[in-house]
């Protein structure tokens, strides 16, 4: 079973898979968690490259394809493997952020990034994305220590991300969910991990 959370920056998504992976470890179950770009010795480099390093001027083309560079090594080496092993994978980011960020946001073709994609992941794709969602101007106040090189895009940019992301949750509400973060962080994890729970026992994987 893989999950994914994703949403704008400054809504809380890495605590929110820390809080999830320890709910499902209490539940019984084995978990793997990781971020993207990242989880690998080449994705780490990519992701200093695409989040901190100092080549801030790259097409959106060529960004994009260095996320689903990284992605493709995080999926064979990390992601598969879990998965294999059994293991719940959950993932910090994962493709609908690109589709999001340089599909909706920056201007590329949207279905041509979903399908460069899926090929540059064999198809492995989260059996469920939570989309933590917040109003723009909420979120960057939330957000601490300095911007990467996409966080210090505009107002005007991060407004079209965070209007992808619900366009693309409301396109298919069975792989995507989204939740309000504006509640306390308490509120949200256990909103989430109703949704993961009835998502688990719909597949026979949690009784009850």
């Amino acid at each position: 079973m893989f999950f994914s959370l994703d949403g704008i920056d400054g809504t809380g998504k890495s605590t929110q898979v820390r809080l999830l992976a320890e709910t499902l470890r209490a539940w019984g179950f084995t978990v793997a968690t990781c971020a993207d770009p990242g989880g690998t010795e080449l994705g780490a480099k990519l992701r200093e490259i695409l989040l901190h390093g100092r080549q801030s001027e790259m097409s959106l083309l060529t960004e994009c394809l260095l996320f689903m560079a990284s992605r493709a090594e995080l999926v064979n080496r990390v992601i598969a493997p879990a998965m294999n092993r059994g293991e719940i994978v959950i993932s910090d980011r994962y493709l609908l952020a690109n589709v999001v960020y340089q599909g909706h946001a920056g201007g590329l073709p949207a279905e041509e990034v979903w399908a460069i994609g899926r090929f540059t992941t064999s198809g492995v794709l989260p059996d469920l994305t939570i989309v933590l969602d917040l109003p723009v101007d909420v979120a960057q106040a939330r957000r601490s220590g300095l911007t990467d090189r996409i966080e210090s895009r505009g107002i005007e940019y991060f407004e079209k991300v965070r209007s992808g992301f619900r366009f693309e949750a409301a396109r298919d509400p069975v792989r995507f969910r989204i939740v309000d973060t504006s509640p306390g962080i308490e509120q949200v994890q256990a909103r989430i991990a109703e949704i993961v729970l009835g998502h688990l026992r719909q597949r026979g994987l949690l009784a009850g």
